[in-house]
């Protein structure tokens, strides 16, 4: 963290000035401090001061200077001020909002002694602390304080927590206390002492989750809030550190500023380490001490005070950035991010993590006006605009996670199917859901819009395309659930949540209730579809028609305007609603009724006095009537006598106005009578019940106040006298005959003789009944009540009566039941007939005549027809055999498939060749081309055929069918004038499909190239000529160059590696942008740079330089310049490299001089600074003049270089004389003397060097007298021989030498050789000294060695000191002994190397038993190469135990290596188990190894178990007596040696039948080592145990947990493990695969398991889970610190046994069944494991 010194917003005074407090205003706005001259200044955020007032005494009259300010404090909302002072009083001062509001005191404390402290927290009180050890609570509303608790010591700190929930005090005696004023739900700290510091706790900061403190003793301690120290800091040795004063956490603590004398010092929490780092300490000279800190509350600035009264800024900072120039992101904590508007200083948001997570990620969204912060565990996501901050609990999704922010007041996130919403301001989802839709038009969320008094919340979704979901989001209940026949493709819910519009794709628009999911369609053809601001209007548009609901209750009568071009939006503001539409660039307003928009919110905020206002303004229309409908529904609904009668008034219903009237005079008469309101009137409760038409409602209003006249008058008034009468009855009502009597009366008056024969007839008064009826006409019901009464069908003059006013009025159906009633058939067929009743007149025929039957649905049918029933005809014309009939029929009805079921029925197609024309033309249209193909092929209709599937686009089976029944030239025609009628329309694909099909592909081409779609083109020529290609793109892009198509033509060129082209295109157009875009992609940078260069010269110099810097390129250019000789443009170029001046005048000068102008060259390399190179300029072209001239007057140091230059030349050409004096003249004589030795001139060399150079003349001298021997080295045999004479006889014995070294096999017999050879060594020793004898030494020994001499080539060695090459020399003759003999008297340093070397050459021997006498390791090594083991062994062990088991453990790393596992436990149960930390993996493998062997579960490998597990004994104890062996190594150890006791406990169990239970509850036990053990083979072993134990349910688990490892095994991922089914054991969940199936050579019994498995999970009755113990885990698990049970790996229970030498205990009950066991089957190992564990615990201790 950043501890930046800002500024100084109060100098220090001269004289003791002190600043005693300092506060930060909560909305970060203000700072105040208080001065020891009791005043309060108040400063800006920025820091400058604009205001200050002086405080008052408690007691005026104690004087201005009684009191001394102890702590100010700003309340939540910033404006006022808690200020504490000594004379036992703290005052509230309201300071106001804004600057310069007057000051006053709204608040008085009186305390009962000196107050020492002050605070006011967010959530609370003032909470103040006295010097009586008091904390008390201020309350501000009542004006009334209160002790919170009392400690009898002096309050010296205060402090809240980063909430403002709680607060913690310090007191004198050290004692720290914490206070909670309000619940905290995740708080699980307790109130009362949290700990007791060592001295006063004056510096006191409440962090998050930890509590810092620091005092006098120059400590500074940080606790954790159970009071324990996590951290400390001691500086009491720092003799420049004083005590430390205050301290101020920051506002997400997470960080603290302690003050001393002279310094500030800050802690961070570093989340990383998860501790508190010191991360900045100012020393500040002549600051003194610390007296107040304050640190704002967005976490970006501290404010420091000191005893001299300057106040400090320093700035909190881990990182900042800017965002787009618009905000500025600064990092002030790991938890807490300042966001500042660059635009609007004031407009700052504080995004901070509630649960003190490290903000890993922040982003700016949403138009800018969002924000989207991520912690480890949780999402922040806030809305800038009107700082709202919400964090919630988030897993970690990758980071996935798409946001929408359309919504004003929600944040919409969706994840992986999963739809989040958060409130913005509240720390909760607010609701998720599953969801694939996400799209902003798909989902709907409205809030608490318009000032709703109820909290709704509403949220509207698809679940899938065709389903509409409504949830209630405050209670988290679906409201309703919509379903539709097509695809929503939007919705939105209107702002009061009640009504929901959505539109289909087949642009219906759909209007749901949302309280009655009642759905109906109210608009089609809907393009747009929006709800107005701040209403419940919506409006649609379909074309030009826009719908405009203005009372959406009322959907079917809607407002239709005409609009021109498409409707965009919908703007409300300013008291107007306008509709925005486009067309094409124009854009037009229309404006909607405000009014009508304005009533129907006026509705829904139920504010009906201004909707009839409103209403009473308009008029009379159709959209005021059902304006006033709905009005008056609602009012029915409120019961408000006098909105309903203004609104049935409104609607001109005088009728209803006038019975209200009198019901509001009845209603007044009762408030008259009673004192009580009218609407409590049972009267007129049933009035407005009878308005409403709720007879029942009134009729009960009725009966509750017992007036049963009232209601039998209510329902007389509107002739209900049914009603009335089933009243009566219903109350036993005396008078029911007289009301009878009189409805009879009534109805006889008014001539319903109908009815009044309906009630006679209910009587029982039949003969009365009928005569009504006749005389009122109504025939049919007499004809029933003839046919009802048998006694009534017997009088025949009553029937001919009935049956002749049927027959006349032609009530045949009647008649015809009457005839049958009287058996007389003929006759009721005969009525049938005549009045068309064919269903009862078929019925008939079938059984009276069934040959009838035919002709009758053949009538039937016709009849049908002529009433245009063709689709009911069909079936009775095919009862009737009528084929042609049913199909005409069918085909008039348009009943299409049952047309094509009859007319395959029909074998002479020809006959209805017209239907299977009309049938085809119609499955076309519907494109059901298979059948429409059948029925135009039976037809012969091909031609129609192809074009049908042509018109369709299914350009293959048109060509199928054309080809099979069409001539191929027609086909090609045909398809070739179809492709051109394609062409015509614009669709070109198809026709060139068309083309295609015919294999016109240079058709389309052409056609392509005519409608300029070259791309097409291009694909057909690559397709069908490719050879064209190049030659096409070349010609199109010529081609789109003329035209001015440049890009078009770029990509042309491009297309055929032609970049070339198109950058000179480009150039000669002048585009040079284009050319060095295109020279950069496709040339590389070199073409780009060489364009670059061109564009360069054609702009003005300063701008060419421009260009060239902006691609960085200037210098390469420059460069490119020279290379072309463009030498001006480059000294141009250089205008601003100066640098390069002198290369361009270098290379300008090279130029020059390689034209041959060497003058201008010359000037050149002289102003490049490199005179030198025109020196070599003139040199080469042996100018020697000009050479020697620039060289004396620019290049001094050249001078000697030029003499010696033209002395060679002289030399070449034989001017000796000139050449020597040139050579003197550079005062070189040796080179002469070289050049004449070169050509053998030694006398002129001898000369020179006698008269320049005297003192190397003697050398030369021997050198010219051994220049003749030089030249013998050709010599024979004969002349070496003489010559060594003649050099030995002349005492130059190293010449001698020389020649006798140069015999050899070539020239000379070998022995000849071997002489000359010898005799030089033989002269050697006797002559040659010092570094000639050594050099020849060297020479001469390798040639002895060669033949064989190798005692004389030793003592030459040993004669110049070079022993090793002597004792190398005796070596390689294999005399061992003079070896030794000579390193032991001349160099016994080389003694231990003469025996490495014999050891080196015994092991090549292979001499195993000296090797042993010399080198014991060395010959164990080499029976181990030779795979020798038992020997290797054998002989180790003689030697030491070391060794042994280096080599035991070598053997047995290749006995694993190769799968010998047993072998390698065989070994070392025969050798032994060393605790060697080298040999630990070679333990592990074996024990690892065998663990995972197959066929070792059974009774009988309880040996082999037994002698694992003895092993593993062995080196337990080896290594816990062993030094420096790892704790891990030991624990680990312990653990294989604990699974391979329990291996041997369950082969053990497995032999003896009382123990199979022990032996299945090991294997489970065993599960717990998983992650040592193969996974698979203890899933295995563990299910299958159970599952023979009868518990299925337990190893059904285990066995589909081992089917899911194999599967990772299989597929090689671990991760696909799912570890959920075993959350409540101890199996270990991070497990390694095995690397092979454990059943992988018995897939059987593989293939078995899955088969059983899969069988019981369809097995409803077996629970799949495992069950849990009391202890709300799995039986077999071992709870932290737990040890098993030795014997069942379980638990040990409540009983156990103990031994004397471990802490390993047994279950009792256990242990005595293997006891009892090892008695009861004395032939088992039981003996030997009990055994074995007293060998290895101890006896026992308590049985």
């Amino acid at each position: 963290m950043q501890f930046k010194y800002v500024t100084n917003i109060l100098e220090t005074q001269e004289i003791e000035y002190q600043i005693v407090a300092l506060a930060w205003s909560p909305n970060n706005y203000k700072l105040a401090a208080a001065t020891s001259e009791r005043q309060i200044f108040l400063f800006d955020d920025n820091g400058e001061k604009r205001d200050h007032f002086s405080t008052k005494p408690a007691d005026s009259g104690a004087g201005k200077k009684s009191y001394i300010i102890k702590g100010i404090a700003f309340n939540p909302d910033s404006t006022k001020l808690a200020v504490a002072q000594s004379d036992c009083i703290v005052f509230v001062y309201r300071i106001g909002e804004k600057w310069g509001e007057k000051k006053a005191i709204c608040n008085k404390f009186l305390q009962s002694a000196p107050v020492t402290c002050v605070i006011w927290l967010l959530t609370g009180p003032i909470i103040c602390g006295l010097s009586d050890g008091k904390v008390r609570a201020l309350q501000i509303k009542s004006n009334k304080s209160q002790s919170l608790y009392s400690s009898e010591s002096f309050v010296v700190s205060l402090c809240s927590n980063t909430k403002g929930t709680g607060f913690l005090s310090g007191h004198v005696d050290g004692n720290v206390v914490r206070f909670f004023i309000t619940n905290d739900e995740r708080s699980q700290d307790t109130q009362g002492r949290v700990f007791l510091h060592s001295v006063p706790p004056c510096a006191l900061a409440w962090l998050q989750g930890q509590i810092f403190v620091a005092g006098c003793d120059k400590r500074i301690v940080f606790y954790n809030n159970q009071g324990k120290v996590l951290k400390q800091f001691d500086y009491s040795r720092d003799n420049t550190e004083h005590e430390f004063t205050v301290a101020c956490a920051s506002p997400s603590g997470q960080a603290v500023v302690v003050g001393s004398f002279d310094r500030l010092r800050v802690y961070a929490w570093n989340p990383k380490m998860s501790l508190w780092e010191e991360t900045a300490q100012k020393d500040i000279k002549n600051l003194y001490t610390v007296t107040a800190l304050a640190w704002k509350r967005d976490g970006f600035r501290v404010a420091v005070a000191n005893l001299g009264g300057s106040i400090l800024f320093f700035e909190t900072v881990l990182r900042r950035s800017i965002w787009k120039d618009k905000y500025e992101i600064t990092f002030v904590g790991p938890s807490q991010v300042l966001i500042k508007h660059l635009q609007d200083e004031h407009e700052n948001s504080i995004v901070s993590s509630n649960y003190g997570n490290e903000i890993e990620d922040i982003k700016i969204m949403g138009r800018d006006s969002y924000v989207v912060a991520r912690t480890s565990d949780t999402l922040i996501v806030g809305d800038l605009l009107r700082n709202l901050i919400s964090e919630v609990l988030w897993n970690n999704s990758g980071k996935n996670e798409k946001f929408y922010f359309d919504n004003p007041s929600v944040c919409l996130v969706f994840n992986a199917g999963e739809l989040s919403l958060v409130e913005y301001g509240d720390n909760e989802v607010l609701c998720s859901v599953r969801t694939e839709f996400a799209n902003p038009h798909l989902l709907s969320v409205r809030l608490n819009e318009r000032n709703s008094q109820a909290n709704n919340k509403k949220l509207a979704y698809l679940l899938d395309l065709k389903t509409v979901c409504i949830m209630d989001l405050v209670s988290g209940v679906v409201i309703s659930q919509i379903n539709h026949e097509s695809k929503i493709d939007w919705l939105e819910l209107s702002e009061t949540g009640h009504k929901l519009l959505y539109r289909d794709a087949k642009q219906r628009l759909m209007l749901v209730d949302v309280t009655t999911s009642e759905k109906k369609c109210i608009f089609s053809g809907v393009s747009f579809i929006q709800w107005v601001e701040s209403s419940d209007v919506a409006v649609a548009q379909s074309g030009t028609t826009l719908a405009v609901w203005y009372n959406i209750d009322l959907p079917e009568h809607p407002t239709i305007m005409s609009v021109k071009g498409d409707v965009i939006d919908i703007v409300r503001n300013n008291g107007r609603t306008q509709v925005i539409a486009v067309d094409g660039n124009n854009t037009m307003n229309f404006e909607l009724d405000e009014g009508l928009v304005e009533f129907g919110t006026a509705i829904h905020d139920n504010d009906y006095s201004r909707a009839i206002l409103f209403l009473e303004t308009i008029g009379n229309s159709t959209e005021a009537e059902a304006m006033w409908h709905n009005l008056t529904n609602i009012a029915l609904k409120q019961q408000d006598l006098s909105l309903i009668k203004r609104s049935y008034a409104g609607t001109g219903n005088i009728s209803k106005v006038f019975f209200l009237q009198q019901t509001e005079e009845i209603g007044q008469k009762f408030a008259q009578e009673t004192g009580e309101d009218m609407n409590k009137c049972p009267e007129v409760w049933a009035r407005l019940a009878i308005l409403n038409g709720d007879l029942d409602t009134a009729e009960s209003i009725y009966l509750e106040q017992v007036d049963i006249e009232s209601a039998l008058d209510m329902y007389k008034r509107l002739h209900k006298w049914d009603a009335a009468i089933r009243l009566a009855k219903k109350s036993g009502y005396q008078n029911l005959s007289s009301l009878k009597e009189e409805h009879m009366k009534m109805l006889l008056n008014t001539g319903q003789f109908e009815k009044a024969g309906q009630v006679l007839e209910e009587e029982g008064n039949y003969e009365q009944a009928m005569s009504m009826y006749i005389k009122s006409n109504r025939l049919a019901r007499a004809a029933n009540l003839l046919l009802q009464q048998p006694n009534l069908i017997n009088d025949h003059t009553l029937v001919a009566t009935v049956m002749k006013n049927l027959l006349k009025q032609e009530l045949f159906e009647a008649a015809a039941e009457i005839y049958k009633q009287l058996d007389k058939t003929e006759l009721a067929m005969e009525c049938y007939r005549k009045g068309k009743i064919w269903s009862k007149a078929v019925e008939l025929a079938r059984m009276i005549s069934p040959d009838q039957v035919v002709s009758l649905e053949e009538e039937w049918g016709d009849h049908l027809v002529e009433n245009k029933q063709m689709d009911a005809a069909i079936s009775h014309y095919i009862e009737a055999g009528q084929t042609y009939k049913a199909l005409d029929a069918a085909v008039s009805a348009r009943q299409w498939k049952k047309a094509v079921h009859i007319i395959q029925v029909i074998d002479d197609s020809q006959s209805v060749r017209n239907y299977y024309k009309v049938l085809g033309n119609h499955y076309s249209s519907v494109k059901e081309y298979s059948i429409a193909e059948n029925m135009y092929v039976k037809a012969d209709m091909f031609k129609e055929a192809v074009e049908m599937y042509n018109q369709a686009g299914q350009w293959e089976k048109a060509h199928n069918l054309a080809s099979k029944y069409l001539d191929q030239s027609e086909v090609t025609s045909m398809y070739i004038k179809q492709a051109e009628e394609l062409e015509g329309l614009g669709k070109y694909r198809e026709a060139e499909r068309l083309y295609l099909s015919v294999d016109e592909a240079d058709l389309a081409i052409a056609m392509y190239k005519r409608v300029e779609q070259y791309e097409n083109m291009i694909r057909l020529v690559e397709k069908f000529h490719p050879d064209l290609l190049p030659t096409t793109h070349l010609h199109l892009a010529q081609q789109m160059e003329m035209q001015g198509k440049y890009r078009a033509a770029e990509v042309h060129f491009l297309a055929v590696s032609d970049w070339k082209a198109a950058t000179n295109m480009y150039r000669t157009l002048g585009m040079w942008e284009e050319a060095y875009r295109v020279a950069k992609q496709s040339g590389g940078a070199p073409a780009a740079n060489q364009v670059a260069f061109l564009w360069a010269r054609t702009l003005p110099i300063d701008s060419a330089i421009k260009l060239l810097n902006k691609y960085g390129i200037l210098e390469a250019c420059v460069d490119y310049a020279c290379e072309t000789y463009q030498y001006e443009f480059a000294f141009q170029l250089c205008k601003n490299l100066q640098t390069k001046v002198n290369e361009v005048h270098y290379k300008y000068a090279m130029a020059l001089e390689d034209d041959g102008k060497f003058n201008e060259a010359e000037a050149e390399f002289i102003l490049a600074g490199k005179p030198r190179e025109a020196v070599l300029m003139y040199t080469h072209g042996q100018n020697w003049i000009n050479a020697l001239r620039v060289a004396e007057t620019h290049e001094p140091s050249a001078v000697t270089e030029v003499l010696q230059a033209q002395a060679a030349q002289c030399f070449l050409d034989n001017q000796f004389s000139e050449f020597e004096s040139l050579l003197l003249r550079a005062q070189m004589p040796e080179l002469i003397v070289q050049k004449y030795k070169s050509l053998d001139m030694w006398v002129e060399a001898l000369r020179v060097c006698r008269d320049y150079l005297p003192t190397l003349l003697p050398s030369l001298q021997a050198e010219y007298s051994n220049s003749t021997h030089n030249k013998t080295s050709a010599m024979d045999l004969e002349t070496l021989l003489s010559r060594a004479n003649e050099w030995a006889l002349a005492g130059q014995h190293k010449q001698a030498i020389d020649c006798l070294l140069q015999v050899n096999t070539n020239i000379a017999e070998p022995s000849i050789v071997r002489r000359a050879l010898l005799r030089a060594a033989d002269m050697v020793n006797k002559f040659l000294f010092g570094q000639d004898a050594i050099e020849t030494i060297k020479i001469l020994s390798p040639k002895l060695i060669e033949i064989q001499e190798h005692t004389v080539a030793a003592q030459l060695y040993v004669s110049i000191d070079l022993m090793k090459d002597a004792i190398d020399t005796f070596i390689l003759a294999e005399d061992w002994t003079k070896a030794r003999k000579l390193a032991k008297e001349l160099e016994p340093a080389y003694e231990s190397y003469i025996e490495s070397r014999y050891k080196d050459r015994l092991l090549t021997d292979g001499n195993i038993e000296q090797l042993a006498d010399v080198d014991i390791i060395g010959a164990l090594d080499l029976l181990v190469e030779q795979g020798q083991w038992t020997r290797c062994i054998e002989k180790a062990k003689s030697h030491s135990a070391p060794v042994l088991h280096k080599y035991v453990a070598i053997y047995a790393s290749h006995l694993v290596k190769d799968r010998f596992t047993l072998e390698a436990l065989n070994l070392y149960t025969t050798h032994g188990v060393p605790a060697m930390p080298q040999n630990f993996n070679v333990y592990n493998q074996i024990a690892l190894n065998i663990f995972a062997m197959p066929n070792v579960s059974g009774p009988d490998s309880y040996n082999l178990w037994a002698q694992l597990r003895q092993m593993l004994l062995e080196l337990n104890e080896g290594i816990d007596v062993a030094a420096n062996i790892e704790l891990q190594s030991k624990i680990h150890f312990r653990t294989v040696l604990l699974i391979a006791h329990f291996y041997c406990v369950r082969s053990l169990c497995k032999q003896i039948p009382s123990l199979k239970n022990v032996a299945a509850k090991i294997s489970v036990a065993l599960l717990r080592y998983t992650d040592i053990l193969p996974a698979d083979k203890g899933f295995y072993e563990a299910g299958v145990d159970l599952r023979d134990e009868g518990r299925v349910s337990e190893a059904f688990v285990f066995l589909n947990h081992y089917l899911d490892i194999c599967e990772a095994i299989e597929d090689g991922e671990s991760q696909l493990v799912d570890h959920t089914d075993f959350g409540q054991t101890d199996f270990p969940s991070n497990i390694p695969l095995p690397e092979n199936l454990y059943l992988q050579d018995n897939m059987q019994e593989h293939d078995n398991i899955r088969e059983w498995v899969l069988a019981i999970s369809m097995d409803q009755k077996i629970d799949q889970t495992l069950p849990l113990d009391d202890r709300r885990i799995y039986e077999s698990c071992l709870q932290h610190g737990e040890n098993p049970c030795l014997i069942t790996g379980y638990p040990l229970g409540s009983q156990v046994v103990s031994f004397s030498k471990s802490s390993y205990e047994v279950n009792k009950d256990a242990w005595s069944k293997l006891n009892m066991a090892a008695k009861m089957y004395p032939d088992t190992n039981a003996n030997s494991l009990i055994t074995f564990m007293h060998q290895w615990l101890g006896s026992p201790t308590n049985k």
